[in-house]
């Protein structure tokens, strides 16, 4: 079975999954990283995993929560384009990617912020999402896990 990535699967809570990928694109330009190797994304609260070679410092945590409120505030609207696996593959990480994936591929745009593959459902605007909030950490392993919240 052929899965075409141009119609949303997910279910997720539109603002946090929206979140999700701010918080990816934030952790890519501060440290460098991939985006989340592992997520988990709900109504009150969510997390994601990064490989880090080192936990942020508290001063970084307060940077990456600023930053991403600070893209939330500019009321980026998020929007969808199809494009092929050639071309997606280079500008895009396609290793999550189902092996039966179509040659078509759905690519989530927050405003110019971030833009990746994805099949899920997302908010039409960063206007409706609330304020993100860091509401735990810890690594292990190499693995720094982030938990977040919204506060509406």
């Amino acid at each position: 079975m052929d899965t075409l990535l141009n119609e949303p699967k997910k279910q997720y809570a539109t603002d946090m999954h929206t979140t999700e990928h701010i918080l990816n694109q934030t952790m890519v330009r501060l440290f460098k990283c991939e985006r989340s190797h592992n997520a988990h994304i709900e109504r009150k609260k969510s997390k994601c995993d990064y490989f880090l070679t080192q936990p942020p410092t508290s001063e970084e945590i307060n940077i990456i929560e600023n930053k991403v409120n600070e893209v939330i505030r500019q009321n980026l609207p998020v929007t969808i384009e199809f494009t092929d696996k050639k071309e997606a593959q280079k500008r895009y990480n396609l290793n999550k990617l189902p092996l039966d994936a179509s040659e078509t591929l759905r690519i989530v745009k927050i405003g110019e912020y971030d833009s990746c593959p994805c099949i899920g459902m997302h908010v039409e605007n960063t206007s409706e999402i609330g304020q993100f909030k860091i509401i735990s950490h810890d690594y292990k392993e190499g693995v720094w896990r982030v938990r977040f919240k919204l506060i509406n």
